[in-house]
């Protein structure tokens, strides 16, 4: 009977399949941390709104009579100066540039002018809300990547209009649509120039001191300059 000629063992390569699932795991990870809310980013952001409560509280003290002029002038437009109240969302959203960041900002900056005596009481921080949430609608639309001048001024220009309903449905009810359209039209520009392009010069300051070198929008702006 004829022997058998044992042959080489033929291997096929080992699939390490666990290293597979984890590099994927990895790659889908590494997505996910851009819109996660780190420990710096809330202590920053938590900074900025303070810093911004307090020029509210200021603010709230000299804006009757840096606004009657204008009163005076044209009722309704009033609101061209009120844009001060404006800068927490859109400089919050922009530095942290995190989904929620607008709201978080401009809700704890009207808390800290409402805890300092804001003569609106806790309609400050509906009003606060109210116009972080215009800023964080454009940021959202955006998909929270555009980080350009024209994207400040809309969010500003969002939370403008959030104001302006705001102010007409609790202050001025019964208003005359004259009114109402030059009083929200007014709060749109304050907010896109003072706490729109206002925010974006104030973040390109910031940057300059080295203070947002760990956060993107200190990178990209260094990057742009």
């Amino acid at each position: 009977m004829a022997t058998a000629i044992d042959a080489p063992a033929v291997h096929a390569p080992a699939v390490d399949v666990t290293a597979v699932d984890i590099s994927a795991v990895d790659q889908r990870g590494a997505r996910r941390p851009k819109s996660r809310w780190r420990v710096i980013d809330i202590v920053v952001a938590s900074v900025i709104a303070a810093a911004v409560g307090l020029v509210y509280f200021s603010w709230n003290l000299i804006y009757s009579p840096a606004s009657a002029p204008l009163q005076a002038a044209l009722p309704g437009l009033q609101s061209l100066v009120y844009g001060v109240w404006l800068v927490g969302g859109v400089l919050g959203g922009f530095i942290i540039r995190k989904p929620g960041a607008a709201v978080y900002v401009s809700l704890v900056a009207a808390s800290v002018s409402a805890l300092l005596g804001s003569q609106w009481g806790l309609l400050t921080l509906e009003s606060g809300l109210v116009q972080g949430l215009g800023a964080e609608l454009i940021f959202l639309m955006f998909a929270y990547s555009n980080w350009r001048p024209i994207v400040a001024m809309l969010a500003g220009g969002a939370s403008g209009l959030a104001l302006g309903i705001n102010d007409l449905g609790l202050w001025f009810p019964g208003a005359t649509p004259v009114f109402a359209v030059i009083y929200t039209s007014s709060a749109i520009i304050s907010g896109a120039v003072i706490a729109g392009l206002g925010s974006w010069f104030l973040l390109r300051g910031l940057v300059a001191t080295g203070a947002l070198n760990r956060f993107a929008s200190g990178r990209q702006a260094r990057v742009e300059a």
